[in-house]
């Protein structure tokens, strides 16, 4: 089709999706292909329900993104330049392009993806189309995961449970001074220390690291504390590591535990009860459980072990261990995405891929948390890993 011509053939109403690849979560799951400069996916319909994609890219990217991006069509945005022609600015230039495509197209109603730029609603606007944004679709097509998604998981958390057990080993191999301290190669073992290890690790396996989790002792007590300085014998560290692969964008995420030396009755209390909660939370999960219900699962093994949930009321003092966080969530192409298992989550679906971390914590011993990263099936759950859940990595 010559692009100057008007389309028959199709729906007057289509979808938009736009933004850059590299950095839209969204844009990227549709097309499958990674590149830095804004781009737009146009879902046209025709007639007969058929859906026609229409990848709007810069035009040094085309032969890249024939050759592998998930498409019917592709152009550049000079191949639908208005009448006025368009920006020197790239994104409102595709922009411009994408509300041209869909205009030479017949299209008068769109449905804009939550996750689009405010640039492509106003270039939509001005070309006389009505404008509604699609606060659900996107968010349902990413939770279903399909079976290259879950490879691409499996490989993500195969890789991150491997730096988590060199982590965990590090420090249950290290030695103690007499006043607690632990080294490694002679020198004081660090939270800083140990996390380097781990960047080196995942590096040279081709992720990207955002600063993992390492923290022990009292600092652990929030759930999302990094750690600094060092580490000592006696004490839990959690060790939660969330790497994003640089080819695929997928990313992993495991969280284990570990103590050097002599575990504490308390500590060992709170462990017990983290690894029963993850049991019955992970017995809950199946497709039609909510969220919700997955959490409650979690909140009856706490709650019989004698531990609350939530953080104190600000009137409370906060002497005791509680678990602060919610159960789980959503994982994918962003580390944290829906579902939710937590207050309010939503009804579970086959695809769903959701990591699973009860903790507790604990102000002056610190955190104990376990994750596992799982897949929803209609009658239970897969899980992607296999790490031992115990605090001895001896």
């Amino acid at each position: 089709m010559n692009p100057t011509e008007v389309s028959s053939g199709f729906e007057p109403v289509a979808a938009l999706c736009g933004g850059i690849p590299a950095l839209s979560a969204t844009l990227y799951h549709e097309i499958r292909f990674s590149v830095g400069d804004p781009a737009a996916l146009v879902t046209l319909q025709r007639s007969s329900g058929e859906a026609h994609r229409v990848l709007l890219i810069r035009d040094i990217e085309l032969d890249r993104a024939r050759a592998t991006a998930r498409a019917n069509a592709f152009h550049a945005p000079s191949d639908f330049a208005p009448r006025d022609g368009l920006s020197g600015n790239r994104e409102t230039a595709t922009a411009q392009a994408a509300a041209e495509c869909l205009r030479r197209h017949g299209v008068r109603s769109v449905r804009i993806d939550r996750s689009t730029p405010s640039v492509f609603w106003h270039a939509l606007v001005e070309a006389g189309l009505d404008v509604t944004c699609d606060l659900d679709t996107s968010v349902a097509r990413r939770r279903a995961k399909d079976a290259q998604e879950i490879a691409w998981l499996a490989q993500c958390q195969s890789d991150t449970e491997a730096a988590v057990r060199l982590a965990c080993e590090l420090i249950a191999r290290s030695q103690a001074r007499a006043d607690g301290t632990l080294l490694h190669a002679q020198e004081p073992l660090t939270s800083e220390r140990v996390r380097s290890a781990i960047d080196a690790f995942l590096l040279a396996r081709g992720y990207q690291n955002p600063e993992s989790i390492v923290a022990g002792g009292p600092m652990a007590s929030d759930c999302h504390a990094h750690g600094h300085g060092v580490l000592r014998t006696g004490e839990p560290v959690i060790i939660d590591i969330f790497p994003r692969q640089r080819h695929t964008l997928y990313h992993g995420d495991c969280t284990r535990t570990v103590v050097h030396g002599t575990v504490s009755a308390e500590v060992a209390r709170m462990h017990a009860a983290v690894v029963a909660a993850k049991r019955s939370a992970l017995t809950a999960i199946r497709a039609g459980v909510t969220g919700e219900q997955v959490h409650a699962a979690t909140t009856r093994e706490m709650n019989a072990a004698g531990f609350r949930m939530g953080l104190p009321a600000p009137s409370e003092s906060w002497d005791d261990a509680r678990m602060t966080h919610g159960t789980g969530h959503g994982i994918g192409l962003e580390v944290h995405e829906p579902p939710l298992l937590a207050a309010k989550g939503p009804a579970l679906v086959v695809g769903d891929v959701v990591t699973v971390e009860p903790g507790l914590y604990h102000p002056r011993m610190g955190g104990i948390r376990i994750e596992d990263m799982v897949v929803v099936t209609e009658d239970g759950f897969e899980n992607l890993g296999s790490l031992p859940e115990g605090l001895d990595w001896k």
